[in-house]
């Protein structure tokens, strides 16, 4: 059986569904004298959301407010859930139904997202509140993220794949260091449906307008499902379609991927001159050479430029172009990358490898997605045959769920997979070259919506809301609530990335 190189492809897997990549973890200033702010009945403090640096630094509101942990035991543990409220431009405040951000992954914290969200929202937030709740388990809303008692990070081995054992084990240690401070069978889609709407009435809104990036859509959809009267918009942004199993078709969507970049190769001239334009073919040869002899290579460190020593195998350059997938800007290295290998030259490959592994580690909170993906999706994986033929193979599914054979679940609703029936206005987004939610995942969910549209990003990967005129796209949908109107020509200047035919950039 082919091994799965942990620290890169596994980590792939676990930001399938993250809707955008975020920064540094965010973090607040000031002390408990700061002036509060309300908003409803939550009073709000100053703070700044912190993504690492000066330009990814938000001004923001923020607050902490309690929920039970368990919703059928108010008189049980207590939980605080990390908000940021960024207040709308205009004068006079903010409209009465505010913008409520559905981070990704599951895993990922929408406060951890506070620049992209600030910049991909900036035209929505002229006359509307935005809302950043860190989804319980994540963040600063009570993380189940894997700690020893002391609080220091659980560590697996970055550079082989865990044996079944080595998880479970890895598992047992991050279920103790939630002993006493979490239950994970309640940090499921359902209980964080459950604290949106509670933080909505405490807001003292009505309606609020939901955005959510990939697992944050299935969040979306299943809140409409549940609060239809309490949603004004849904603005969904790679569509994870409620009967989805996240995790289970990486494998297929990833090689639909490779095949547009290959067909996007040989529509470009130069690409077509410079590389073969099968990229599948390509990958699949430099992965045999690997194979029958895994290549010692020296590289230079990608944030230091000191030279470091490492092994390239199979799995290194797997997970390199399965993360390279997500975004035009680095699936237009693949080309590039692959024929460097394909001629013994692995030193850029490995760089760039360790420099996405740097930029991913850290990005999801590994409890809470195991919460989520456990009770809602491994039970309902299905391994097919066609899958043993994928480049991926059926290991990275079974390593996704690997955690589920001890990981305490809870139960959802029984109607947790059905389609969402709406007339709520609704627009979709997608990438054309998405590798994890394609356009014809947002297709199924938009036949369901009859006041619905779907807009295709030509070129485009994994997250797009913050891309091209979409802001102003979204700005014009939430305030009008008709997606059908919307004149949506200026994404027709969207263009894909060319294909670099060398490490100076693409041909002029």
């Amino acid at each position: 059986m082919r091994a799965i190189r942990f620290s890169l492809l596994a980590l792939a897997a676990s930001a399938t569904l993250a809707g955008c990549s975020g920064g540094a973890p965010a973090a607040t200033d000031g002390d408990d004298a700061r002036p509060t702010r309300m908003f409803g009945q939550i009073p709000f403090h100053a703070c700044t959301l912190d993504g690492g640096n000066a330009a990814t630094r938000v001004e923001a509101q923020c607050a902490t407010f309690e929920v039970p942990e368990n919703p059928d035991a108010t008189d049980g543990r207590r939980i605080g859930l990390n908000i940021a409220w960024l207040p709308a431009d205009a004068s006079d405040g903010g409209t009465a139904d505010p913008v409520f951000f559905l981070a990704g992954g599951p895993g990922q914290a929408a406060t951890e997202l506070a620049a992209q969200i600030n910049a991909g929202l900036r035209e929505v937030r002229r006359q509307r509140d935005i809302v950043l709740i860190d989804q319980r388990g994540t963040g600063s809303s009570n993380p189940l993220d894997c700690v020893d008692a002391s609080g220091e990070p659980l560590e697996l081995d970055a550079l082989t794949a865990p044996s079944d054992a080595d998880l479970d084990g890895y598992v047992a240690r991050c279920l103790a260091g939630l002993e006493g401070r979490a239950d994970p069978r309640f940090y499921t889609t359902a209980n964080a449906i459950r604290d949106l709407d509670t933080v909505r009435a405490a807001l003292g809104a009505d309606q609020v307008n939901l955005v959510g990036g990939s697992y944050g859509t299935r969040v979306a959809q299943q809140y409409a499902m549940a609060y239809p009267q309490h949603t004004r918009s849904l603005v969904l942004d790679g569509v994870a379609p409620n009967d989805l199993v996240v995790g289970g078709e990486f494998a297929h969507t990833f090689e639909d991927a490779l095949a547009l970049q290959s067909k996007q190769c040989a529509q470009d001239p130069a690409c077509r001159t410079r590389f073969p334009t099968d990229l599948q073919a390509q990958l699949r040869s430099v992965l045999s050479t690997l194979q029958a002899a895994p290549v010692p290579v020296t590289y230079a460190d990608p944030t230091t430029g000191a030279q470091r020593d490492g092994m390239v195998t199979p799995d290194t350059v797997t997970g390199l172009a399965f993360l390279f997938s997500y975004a035009p800007q680095t699936a237009s290295l693949l080309p590039l990358i692959l024929d460097e290998a394909a001629q013994g030259r692995y030193a850029p490959l490995m760089s760039l490898s360790q420099l996405m592994v740097s930029n991913v580690g850290g990005q999801m909170t590994r409890g809470m997605q195991w919460s989520v993906i456990c009770a809602e999706d491994a039970g309902r994986y299905q391994e097919d045959g066609r899958v043993a033929e994928t480049i991926l193979g059926p290991e990275v599914a079974r390593m996704f769920f690997g955690a589920c054979r001890t990981w305490p679940t809870g139960t959802p609703p029984a109607n947790h997979t059905a389609a969402l029936q709406s007339d709520v206005p609704a627009l979709l987004l997608s990438g054309e070259l998405d590798p994890v939610t394609p356009p014809a995942y947002a297709e199924r969910v938009a036949a369901g919506l009859s006041n619905g549209r779907h807009l295709v990003l030509k070129g485009q990967g994994h997250g797009t809301f913050a891309l091209g005129c979409a802001p102003k796209l979204l700005a014009q949908f939430i305030e009008s609530t008709d997606a059908k109107a919307l004149d949506a020509t200026c994404l027709d200047a969207m263009r894909a990335v060319p294909p670099f035919t060398s490490f100076n950039g693409w041909e002029p």
